[in-house]
C-alpha cells in the first residue's frame, strides 16, 4: 500500500516583476498553507519522502507545512522536473520513486495537481485550490507500478475559514 499527499503551492504574488518561476507568495497564501497543514497535522502522518519543486512559491509552501508537520528536512528534494503544467512530469516523478517510500508528499502546480487527481484518485475534483492537499491511496508495492487509487483526503482552505 502506497499514499501520495499532493499540494499545490498557496497563492502567489503577481506584485513583484519577476518569472514565473521566482513569484513569492501572497499574505493570503501564508495564511491559507497555514489552515491546511495544521488540519493535516492532525492525520499524524509518517511521511517517508517529501519531493518539491523548485519554483520559489513551491519551496515557500512546503517551509510551511514542514514546519507545521514537523518533517525532517534531509528527507525533502527540490525536483526541477516538478515545475510541471501538463501533469506528464509529476506521473514519471512518482512512478521513479524507491519502494521504500510508503508515503510520498509532493509539492507542485496546476493544472498537475488536478490534471493528477482526476486520473488516479476516485473523486472527480474540478479544480485543486492554491494550498489544496489531495491524499490518495493505491494498492500496489511499486511506485512503478501506479494504477488508479482511493482518494481518501481533501483539504482545502474554503474548509476552514
Amino acid at each position: 500500500m502506497k499514499r501520495l499527499i499532493l499540494v499545490r503551492h498557496a497563492k502567489s504574488s503577481w506584485e513583484h516583476p519577476v518569472d514565473d518561476h521566482a513569484r513569492p507568495l501572497k499574505t493570503r497564501g501564508f495564511k491559507d498553507a497555514a489552515f491546511v497543514s495544521k488540519a493535516l497535522n492532525k492525520l499524524d502522518l509518517d511521511i517517508d519522502l517529501v519531493l518539491c519543486s523548485d519554483a520559489v512559491r513551491t519551496r515557500m509552501t512546503s517551509e510551511i507545512f514542514i514546519s507545521e508537520l514537523n518533517i525532517n528536512p534531509e528527507i525533502v528534494i527540490l525536483n526541477h522536473d516538478l515545475y510541471d503544467f501538463s501533469g506528464n512530469d509529476l506521473i514519471r516523478t512518482i512512478k521513479s520513486c524507491d519502494t521504500t517510500v510508503n508515503t510520498l508528499m509532493v509539492f507542485g502546480h496546476n493544472h498537475a495537481i488536478t490534471y493528477f487527481v482526476n486520473t488516479y484518485g476516485s473523486t472527480f475534483i474540478d479544480n485543486v485550490p492554491t494550498s489544496g492537499v489531495v491524499i490518495i491511496e493505491f494498492d500496489i508495492d511499486n511506485w512503478n507500478a501506479l494504477k488508479p487509487g482511493i482518494t481518501q483526503n481533501t483539504f482545502f482552505p474554503r474548509n476552514f475559514k
